[in-house]
């Protein structure tokens, strides 16, 4: 079953109340109603729920608690909590409240089980009246694609099967799209993102997608893509290696926020750039106090091969740099440092630009998918200049990781280029309402009415 139903059926009602409603509320409704209310210790906390029976034993109505405003994790636990059937939502109002109504149901309905027993959806939403339909639906896809990408293991989402999911995502938009693999990177002056990956059996390569008209304002994503990171030579400990199939996590983000823009067809020349690889050991594996000269010139001295993210991003950093774009927007689970400052719940944001930085964050806070800037902070520049080359990416001194990083890709970028750098978890290290324990989208919808925000108020 979909999370929502394309008839208009007899529905069970899901009442909404918000604390300070409640007592003006219960007052309106029967003793044994009321009764039934206190017993089960209904207080309206937002996203609690309480299942009213019928006089024939049946389920009569669900009341649920709300914020005030209504936020959409409030919603986001009812789709695989309650009992089979039919519903619609009571008391919602408001066009903006019931797109987030019917959003936090739809992403509670999701569930990644490609290798379990198949738990099919039993309950389904009918279509609030004012919602947009369409705005909704392309949130939730979006979403899930986001997940479906990051949640299965390395060995069915390496390189390959990175590049044949945005292969189809293009084609379903009608987007071009190429790809350089092996030493057609090294041909194409993409060296970079060949010594990181070369060491894998399945190639590195550059996905590049463009879609839309080429006069429309030029906005460039950049994603990373390393579908599995052992860490190199410098290799991971055992707990640090477990979740490394989520380190494409930028990748996914980069093709969510593509997908949406896409299906909204948003007046942009959009386009999309993955270096995708593996970071594996072998031994031809890039080593500690390496140097590549980067397709800008630079020369790079590998402090750490663990710090691999950075340099991949670096020649797909220029290129996009090269067109000149409006934007330049990249996603990377780049840092623990960032973790460390601001959790695995809120990623961190870093920009060049005040204005797109603040777009940014202002969306965030509408569409509840919440950033928080950190500072690219100029006296740090001295922490990432090489011993033996122009600069590293490893600093002997971990302190300020996520800035040393974020400064280390802004040397990639024309500083006249608006650009915005987003370090995130893209995983859900516990389950919340809405948000199952996996991959997940953090700052998709933000970044998405950024980009038109932005290009609006050009």
């Amino acid at each position: 079953m979909k999370p929502f139903s394309p008839t208009d059926g007899k529905a069970i009602p899901i009442t909404v109340v918000t604390q300070g409603g409640l007592k003006k509320w219960r007052a309106a409704r029967s003793a044994n109603e009321t009764k039934w209310l206190t017993v089960n210790k209904f207080t309206g906390t937002p996203g609690q729920m309480c299942l009213i029976p019928g006089a024939d034993g049946g389920l009569s109505r669900v009341v649920l608690g709300i914020s005030a405003p209504l936020e959409i994790w409030d919603t986001a636990d009812l789709a695989r909590n309650l009992p089979d059937g039919l519903y619609r939502f009571n008391g919602v109002r408001g066009k903006e409240a019931e797109n987030r109504a019917a959003l936090g149901w739809a992403l509670g309905s999701y569930r990644f089980d490609a290798y379990r027993k198949h738990m099919a959806l039993k309950t389904s939403l009918r279509w609030p009246k004012g919602c947009d339909r369409a705005h909704v639906t392309r949130a939730m896809e979006a979403t899930f694609l986001v997940r479906d990408l990051i949640n299965p293991p390395a060995d069915d989402m390496g390189p390959s099967e990175l590049e044949r999911a945005a292969r189809t995502l293009a084609q379903q938009h009608g987007a071009a799209f190429r790809t350089l693999r092996g030493e057609q990177l090294l041909a194409r002056n993409f060296p970079t993102i060949y010594a990181v990956g070369r060491a894998s059996d399945d190639a590195p390569r550059l996905l590049d997608m463009t879609w839309g008209r080429p006069r429309d304002p030029k906005v460039t994503l950049v994603g990373k893509g390393v579908c599995f990171d052992t860490g190199g030579l410098d290799i991971k400990p055992a707990a640090g290696m477990k979740l490394m199939k989520k380190d494409m996590g930028g990748a996914a983000h980069v093709l969510g926020v593509a997908a949406l823009l896409m299906a909204a067809k948003v007046r942009v020349r959009l386009r999309v750039l993955i270096p995708a690889v593996e970071n594996s050991i072998s031994g031809n594996a890039i080593r500690p106090m390496d140097v590549i000269t980067a397709r800008s010139g630079k020369t790079i001295e590998i402090g750490h091969t663990d710090a691999e993210g950075r340099v991949i991003l670096a020649d797909a950093l220029f290129e996009a740099a090269r067109e000149k774009p409006l934007l330049i927007i990249d996603f990377a689970t780049l840092t623990g440092a960032a973790r460390v400052a601001l959790g695995t719940e809120l990623p961190a944001l870093f920009s060049n630009d005040d204005r797109l930085a603040e777009c940014i964050l202002r969306t965030g806070i509408k569409e509840q998918d919440p950033l928080w800037r950190l500072p690219l902070w100029p006296a740090y520049r001295r922490l990432i200049a090489g011993k033996t080359a122009d600069i590293t990416n490893a600093p002997d001194s971990g302190f300020g990781g996520a800035i040393t990083a974020a400064l280390f890709l802004q040397e990639f970028v024309e500083p006249s280029t608006s650009w915005a750098h987003i370090d995130l978890m893209a995983w859900n290290a516990v389950a919340r309402p809405g948000r199952p324990e996996g991959g997940e989208a953090m700052g998709v919808r933000a970044v998405y009415a950024a980009i038109i925000d932005y290009i609006l108020a050009q």
